[in-house]
């Protein structure tokens, strides 16, 4: 496995593990971001009113590209969760709709759509997925067992955060859309870690971060919809709604301008796939892959546990979540942070609680030891792991 680190910004006394959680910007996207700034604040009007509104659409056009859509299909959001809220609002949910879900979806979209739907009258389904998985035909009929006539719409991660595993969206949305279902997949950890083909899914909504796998500044995501369901209210309304002078897009205009902000992490879009293009990217990801799956039985054995999923590349890929038997997870992940200089999430989701490691192009096998020995050393000194 080929070694980017010199790449990252990155401190050299943590051993990071968490790049799951927030991503990291490597230093030729960083420093076209502060251009970005610099020429925003020497000019604010003309860049904010001009020359920003142009460079947005080179980010789009180039984004369109690499998840194969129309850039016009494409606003950037400052989150998945910014995105989420947008949808949910906006789609119309009545007295006794209802939202099918699963029971290891993102935190924060959980509580927006139980929000939503409860205001509305509708129910928001977090249909239980029994772990470990076995085959995506048992998840498909795991999901499916929550659907019901007054289903409206299917909401799903491609990769989830807690328990790190890729789930069968592309099987899930095909059987939805058959039912005359909206189908909403959260994407936020797929952009840069796997392909995303917009144009030959069957995906209604979509939102991905670019600051995570794709290594943008932090604030740069998007909401892909559909044009069929286009125009969508906005979560702001500005000056872009019932616009004086409206673009050939409503869609554009309700959502790319919603005050006064600096959208310069959204302009970076193209640096950071100019980057990942020259450095050979979906080997790197390939290389990372093995490195997680060839460590995978090591902390099993290490924690008495089990994969949540086969080791197969249909469920796992940069991430790597276990069970881990502590009833204290905060205080077992400072004790790493500041014990050991590990940065590595210990995640509750309901009644569970989960380790994850994931690994990008800085990693190497010394960064998964030092975590090893550390889990040992906690384990014989300390009762935070059982």
């Amino acid at each position: 496995m080929k070694n980017l680190k010199q790449y990252f910004l990155l401190r050299d006394d943590i051993t990071y593990l968490n790049f799951g959680s927030f991503g990291a910007c490597v230093k030729p996207v960083f420093e076209r971001y502060q251009q970005f700034q610099l020429e925003l604040e020497q000019e604010p009007v003309d860049f904010i009113t001009n020359t920003g509104l142009k460079y947005l659409a080179q980010s789009r056009q180039a984004l369109g590209k690499y998840v194969n859509c129309d850039k016009d299909d494409l606003v950037f959001v400052v989150n998945p969760s910014y995105a989420v809220n947008t949808v949910s609002r906006a789609i119309g949910l009545k007295e006794g709709d209802e939202v099918l879900s699963t029971n290891i979806e993102y935190g924060a979209c959980d509580k927006t759509w139980e929000h939503v739907c409860r205001n509305g009258g509708a129910r928001f389904i977090r249909q239980p997925i029994t772990l470990p998985l076995e085959s995506k035909e048992q998840f498909v009929a795991d999901f499916f067992k929550g659907l019901s006539p007054k289903t409206k719409l299917v909401f799903i991660s491609h990769i989830t955060s807690t328990t790190g595993l890729r789930l069968p969206v592309e099987e899930i949305c095909a059987i939805a859309k058959e039912k005359g279902l909206l189908t909403f997949v959260d994407g936020a950890h797929a952009p840069g870690q796997i392909p995303v083909d917009l144009n030959n899914s069957n995906f209604d909504f979509y939102t991905g971060a670019c600051h995570k796998w794709m290594m943008t500044p932090k604030g740069s995501s998007f909401l892909y919809v559909k044009k069929e369901l286009q125009p969508l209210d906005p979560l702001v309304v500005s000056w872009g709604f019932n616009a004086l002078f409206p673009t050939a897009s409503a869609f554009l205009d309700h959502h790319q301008m919603n005050g006064t902000r600096d959208y310069s992490a959204f302009l970076t879009i193209p640096t950071a796939i100019n980057f990942m293009e020259q450095h050979n990217w979906w080997q790197v990801a390939a290389d990372c892959r093995k490195v997680v799956q060839d460590n995978a039985p090591v902390i099993c054995k290490l924690l008495g546990t089990q994969l949540l999923a086969p080791l197969q590349e249909d469920f796992i890929l940069q991430l790597l979540s276990v069970p881990v038997k502590t009833a204290q997870p905060e205080k077992l992940h400072d004790h790493l942070r500041d014990e050991y200089s590990i940065q590595i999430p210990v995640m509750r989701q309901d009644d569970k609680v989960y380790l994850r490691y994931s690994i990008n192009a800085f990693n190497e096998q010394g960064d998964l030891d030092k975590l090893f020995d550390a889990l040992k050393d906690i384990k014989t000194k300390t009762g935070l792991i059982a």
